[in-house]
């Protein structure tokens, strides 16, 4: 689906708050519907989740109380139950360069973030379950396999 480039938003987020929360509370104050976003800086708590394929639910996979870079936090915004919903992988570090990994959420603890957030134009798309994985994904064409 073509969709377009719509506004950018640079900033940071207020230490000790909740990466998550803040992520989510400003895509909604400025109505971001749809949009991908990067995080980068430092987290005083680390709450990280993974998806149990067999189960088909999310569980809680780690919690790291400490010091921990944000190595790379990446995803998207769209609408799940006609509300903006965000949806974050994240990997972080600690001072030995481990590697921890997994879904953002919440309970991580803001000591520095910088967020950019591209907004997306000219299409919405919604979260809707997927049978076949349990999932919300978006409610989208699947593109085939041409190899096939």
């Amino acid at each position: 689906m073509k969709v377009s480039a719509g506004r950018i938003f640079l900033g940071r987020f207020a230490a000790g708050e909740d990466l998550l929360e803040s992520l989510t509370a400003l895509c909604r104050k400025e109505d971001v519907r749809l949009g991908i976003f990067s995080i980068i800086g430092a987290l005083r708590r680390v709450e990280l989740g993974y998806y149990d394929q067999n189960k088909q639910e999310y569980v809680h996979s780690v919690s790291l109380p400490g010091k921990y870079e944000i190595t790379s936090c990446i995803g998207n915004v769209s609408l799940k139950d006609g509300a903006v919903f965000v949806h974050a992988h994240m990997t972080v570090a600690d001072r030995e360069g481990k590697a921890f990994g997994g879904h953002l959420m919440p309970g991580s603890k803001i000591f520095a973030a910088e967020y950019s957030i591209q907004e997306l134009t000219g299409a919405e798309f919604h979260r809707g379950l997927d049978p076949q994985t349990g999932l919300s994904l978006w409610e989208v064409p699947v593109v085939p396999d041409e190899r096939t």
